[in-house]
């Protein structure tokens, strides 16, 4: 399965295009009745493009904000604290070779 974060924002950007593809089917039909001119048709559909964009930032600012809670309550590790974590522990077991083949070496 997808992760569900990936779907969430697909499903998203999904329902925008189909908002733009349903305000822009209905400005056409009202153009072609008569009762919207090209010009106040085009002003819609700029407005609520317009409107979408600014209601995506807001979206990604939530949705940022909710993994991080999530994250948070679940106790995961972020990656770079993770890396650190190994770097670590790789120069301490090298750390440690090292003062066994000292250790082999004056003992002998």
């Amino acid at each position: 399965m997808d992760n569900p974060l990936k779907q969430f924002l697909y499903a998203g950007i999904g329902l925008a295009a189909l908002t733009t593809e349903k305000v822009q089917s209905t400005l056409d039909d009202l153009v072609e009745k008569g009762k919207l001119s090209d010009s106040e048709a085009k002003k819609v559909a700029e407005d609520v493009i317009s409107n979408l964009n600014g209601k995506k930032d807001d979206f990604e600012e939530k949705l940022s904000d909710l993994v991080k809670n999530v994250a948070e309550k679940l106790n995961y590790v972020k990656r770079q604290d993770y890396e650190n974590l190994q770097k670590r522990v790789k120069n301490l077991e090298s750390e440690l070779a090292q003062s066994k083949v000292k250790k082999t070496a004056t003992a002998k």
